[in-house]
């Protein structure tokens, strides 16, 4: 079986970034990582104090079609900011081609494919 083929990383979140607009929800490029394969985190702010943190889903969980999937990289459903930008600070020193996209959204809305 042929598997497609992933999109870019760049790609993938200028399309992101491009999906939050068009839902009329703030999203910011805080880093940008490799342009090919980089991994990409997405923080969600709610604004309120608390965020959620997404990561990359493991390769087991990966699809056919190619698509990126991602899982919450903590066990509760949403943590405080402070606690996210720790993790994201970890991930960094692991993987310094990472990408991390921020969305704002008091809703909480995700917009990523989950695991």
């Amino acid at each position: 079986m042929v598997s497609a083929v992933r999109l870019r990383s760049d790609i993938w979140v200028a399309a992101f970034l491009r999906r939050c607009a068009s839902a009329n929800v703030a999203a910011y490029l805080r880093r940008r990582g490799a342009p090919e394969a980089g991994a990409i985190f997405v923080k969600i702010d709610r604004l309120d104090g608390s965020a959620a943190l997404f990561a990359p889903a493991p390769q087991s969980e990966a699809r056919d079609d190619g698509a990126r999937l991602f899982t919450r990289a903590h066990d509760a459903d949403w943590i405080e900011s402070a606690a996210v930008e720790e993790k994201l600070a970890r991930e960094i020193k692991f993987d310094s081609d990472l990408w991390i996209v921020e969305v704002e959204d008091r809703e909480g809305r995700v917009f990523l494919d989950l695991a």
